[in-house]
């Protein structure tokens, strides 16, 4: 998004005149961030991607993610886009875009995080699960049948490109088609205990002050409880290498616990393995990206080629720590 299109934005939606130029922020992995500073104040423009929102069902989702974002600002402290003659979307020429209130925050460093911070977002997860969203008319798809990943078709079209990748993804392509057996049989099987929930709470999308804010809901939607909990508090323990500290983990379901005031039963077994889904999701979408199949520029590109080899990594760390996961939860 260019200083023209984010100048006339302003003109257009009534936010004064810019003061300073635009400045492009880090940390987005989908799309582009600018913090701009006008006559009537500091807002935050995220510039969505246009291949993104070229997809059929893009504008849908981000409609109804910020609906729930609005409404889930009334259980936990969340922040919605702003909205413009009821519309939470806005568009420059073909630039589709969202705009924040600007937050004086920060998000936190693994080394950073500590049980206190755990325990707190195990606790601010739990009020957005128990939060009513049931007026908002939000279709629940999670029960639609999902397909295998074709892994032979990205390692095919990595090696004709002699992608850097390449190694990693053939040793791993049968693990990585198991685990993707496994996780989709196991997520049919807990579809059918909802709820809505943010979808991507790890720490990037947390902003932290005096107190925590929610922010980037893109992802918002239907959730198996148990395993948004689980999924959300390995974020949350996680180290810089990957490694899951137990005290932290621990201290986030306590948090969750604290609030629900119930004991937590579940297979674990089932949770643990349908959380492969999100992660060869990712995965592949970083392929797509690396391989120019679904990507716009060439950082995008870039970047998605940086990614695949540290996310199969991740992946296989998650299978490795399953079963000490799996202990610790029936402990509890």
């Amino acid at each position: 998004m260019d200083p023209r299109q984010i100048e006339i934005l302003c003109n257009e939606l009534g936010l004064g005149d810019l003061e300073i130029a635009p400045h492009a922020l880090s940390g987005g992995l989908l799309h582009r961030m600018y913090a701009i500073q006008t006559t009537s104040g500091r807002y935050v423009v995220k510039a969505l991607n246009p291949e993104i929102m070229a997809r059929p069902t893009a504008m849908e989702n981000f409609i109804r993610s910020e609906l729930i974002a609005n409404r889930a600002a009334n259980f936990v402290p969340a922040l919605p886009a702003k909205t413009f003659n009821g519309a939470s979307i806005q568009q420059v020429d073909q630039q589709f875009c969202l705009v924040f209130e600007w937050l004086d925050g920060k998000s936190l460093k693994h080394s950073e995080i500590n049980s206190g911070h755990c325990k707190t977002m195990g606790s601010i997860l739990s009020s957005l699960h128990m939060g009513d969203f049931s007026d908002l008319g939000i279709v629940n798809n999670s029960s639609e049948e999902r397909r295998l990943t074709d892994w032979n078709f990205y390692l095919k079209k990595g090696q004709e490109s002699n992608a850097e990748w390449t190694s990693l993804l053939f040793e791993n392509s049968q693990m990585l088609n198991d685990w993707n057996v496994e996780a989709i049989n196991s997520a049919m099987q807990i579809s059918t205990d909802m709820v809505i929930s943010h979808g991507d709470l790890d720490p990037k999308n947390v902003l932290w002050n005096d107190s925590p804010v929610l922010i980037d809901w893109e992802c918002a939607g239907y959730r198996n409880p148990k395993q948004d909990l689980i999924e959300t508090a390995i974020y949350w323990s996680e180290n810089g290498a990957g490694e899951i500290d137990q005290d932290k983990f621990l201290s986030f379901i306590d948090g969750y616990k604290g609030t629900v005031q119930n004991e937590i039963h579940a297979n674990w077994r089932m949770i643990l393995a349908s959380g492969f889904l999100g992660k060869l999701d990712w995965l592949e979408y970083c392929l797509k990206r690396s391989l120019w199949i679904d990507c716009t520029d060439q950082d995008e590109q870039k970047a998605g080629t940086q990614q695949v080899s540290g996310t199969i990594l991740n992946i296989k760390r998650y299978a490795e720590k399953i079963n000490e996961i799996e202990g610790w939860l029936n402990e509890i």
